[in-house]
C-alpha cells in the first residue's frame, strides 16, 4: 500500500514540483526574505481580505473546502498482472452516522475497485468502504471513519437554479497541497437532459437530467460538488465533453436527484430496478430487416436478441421486435428503461406487445428485480 501511495504522489507531484520552480524564478534570489514572508501569510488573512471586499466566491469556497476529498480507488490485480491499477476522483462528505462520515462521489471513480481512500484538504489520508455504487445514475457513497470530522456539506435545492446563476466546481486531486482546486462559471441550464451510453460502448441507452454549466470540470472536480455562493452543494460534478471547438460545457447530477439514490445506496447498498429480461436494439439501427416481416408501417422499435428470467418465462425469442409496453410506444432502448424504471416496479404485472413473423402478439409478465450488472 505505501508503494501504491508513494507512486501516487510522485507521480501527481510533478505539477507542484513546476509550480513551486516558477515561483523562485518570479521573485529571483535578491527578492528570497520578500517572498518567503509573502508566502508565509496565513490563507485566513488572504480569505478575509477577498472577504470583506465581497467576493462571495471565496466564502463559499472555504464553507464548502473541509467537506471535500480526493478518492483513490485501487484494484489488486491477480497473481499473472504485475502492479495495481489506481483510479483517482473527487467527492463530498455529506452525513455523519455514529463514528462513520459518509461520501458522495461518481460511480466511474469507484467502478472495479477493491480498495479506496479518501485525502481530506489537509492531505490526511482515511481508508473508506464502498456502501453503495449505481452505474445509472453514475453515483456512488463511501463510508470512512468520522471521529474527528467537523464538517459536512449541506445539500442546497437544485430546484430553485436559474440560468446565468453564479456557481464554483470544486474538487482535491489526489489529495496534493493543503487546499482542493476550485473553478467558478455560471448556470448555463438548471435543467439539460443527454444521452449516455451505460455500456461505455458508445451506443446511447440512456437519458439522464443534468445541471449544465460552464465552470470548468476535469479530472480534478469529477465527483466533487457544484456549489452555489451560499456555499451549499447544488451538484454532483460528472462530465464533461472535451472536443474540438467545445469549451465551457460541463455537467452535473441535481443534488435533488442525487439524495434518494444516496438514500437508497446507504439503505440497500444498491438501487433496485425491475427487469424485463431482454436485450436489444433498435429497429431502425438496421437495415435488412425483411427477414423480420414486419408490416410496411412498422418503422421503429426494438429488436430482442436474447432473453432470460421474466421475459422467457412469458414466451419472448430473440428476434421478436417489441412495439409497446401496457399503453406506452416503446420505439428504443431509451424509452423502454424509462418507463420501466420510472414507471414501474419490481413485481409488478406489464403487458409487452411485440412482432413475430410479421404478426402482432402480445403477452404479459411479471418484473423481477435487475441484478446490479
Amino acid at each position: 500500500m505505501a508503494d501504491q501511495k508513494l507512486r501516487v504522489i510522485v507521480l501527481a507531484g510533478l505539477g507542484g514540483a513546476v509550480l513551486a520552480l516558477a515561483a523562485v524564478g518570479i521573485f529571483g534570489s535578491s527578492d528570497k526574505e520578500s517572498a518567503e514572508k509573502a508566502l508565509a501569510v496565513p490563507a485566513a488573512a488572504h480569505v478575509e481580505t477577498y472577504a470583506m471586499k465581497g467576493d462571495s466566491a471565496v466564502t463559499a469556497m472555504e464553507k464548502i473546502k473541509p467537506a471535500v476529498v480526493s478518492v483513490i480507488s485501487m484494484k489488486q490485480k491477480d497473481e499473472t498482472e504485475v502492479g495495481s491499477g489506481v483510479g483517482i476522483g473527487s467527492g463530498v462528505m455529506f452525513a455523519k452516522e455514529g463514528s462513520k462520515v459518509r461520501i458522495v462521489t461518481n460511480q466511474h471513480v469507484v467502478e472495479n475497485g477493491t480498495e479506496f481512500e479518501i485525502v481530506n484538504f489537509q492531505g490526511e489520508h482515511r481508508k473508506a468502504t464502498l456502501v453503495g455504487q449505481d452505474r445509472v445514475t453514475d453515483l456512488a457513497v463511501l463510508e470512512a471513519d468520522g471521529d474527528d470530522i467537523k464538517t459536512v456539506a449541506e445539500f442546497g435545492d437544485s430546484e430553485e437554479l436559474q440560468a446565468g446563476q453564479t456557481v464554483i466546481a470544486v474538487g482535491n486531486p489526489l489529495g496534493l497541497g493543503y487546499s482542493p482546486t476550485v473553478t467558478q462559471g455560471i448556470v448555463s441550464s438548471p435543467k439539460r437532459t443527454i444521452p449516455v451510453s451505460l455500456s461505455r460502448e458508445g451506443d446511447y441507452d440512456w437519458e439522464t437530467d443534468v445541471i449544465q454549466t460552464d465552470a470548468a470540470i476535469n479530472q480534478g472536480n469529477s465527483g466533487g460538488p457544484l456549489v452555489n455562493l451560499d456555499g451549499r452543494v447544488v451538484g454532483i460534478n460528472s462530465m464533461k465533453i472535451a472536443d474540438m471547438g467545445v469549451e465551457g460545457l460541463g455537467f452535473a447530477i441535481p443534488i435533488n436527484d442525487a439524495r434518494p439514490i444516496l438514500d437508497s445506496l446507504i439503505k440497500d447498498h444498491k438501487i433496485k430496478r425491475p427487469l424485463i429480461g431482454v436485450s436489444t436494439q433498435e429497429l431502425q439501427s438496421f437495415s435488412g430487416t425483411d427477414v423480420l416481416k414486419l408490416p410496411a408501417d412498422v418503422k421503429t422499435g426494438v429488436i430482442v436478441f436474447d432473453v432470460s428470467g421474466p421475459a422467457k418465462e412469458a414466451g419472448l425469442q430473440a428476434q421478436d421486435v417489441i412495439v409497446g409496453l401496457d399503453d406506452q410506444k416503446i420505439d428504443s432502448t431509451i424509452t423502454l428503461r424509462k418507463y420501466l424504471y420510472s414507471e414501474k416496479h419490481i413485481g409488478d404485472k406489464i403487458n409487452v406487445i411485440y412482432y413475430r413473423g410479421g404478426k402482432k402478439m402480445s403477452t404479459t409478465l411479471v418484473l423481477a428485480e435487475a441484478s446490479d450488472k
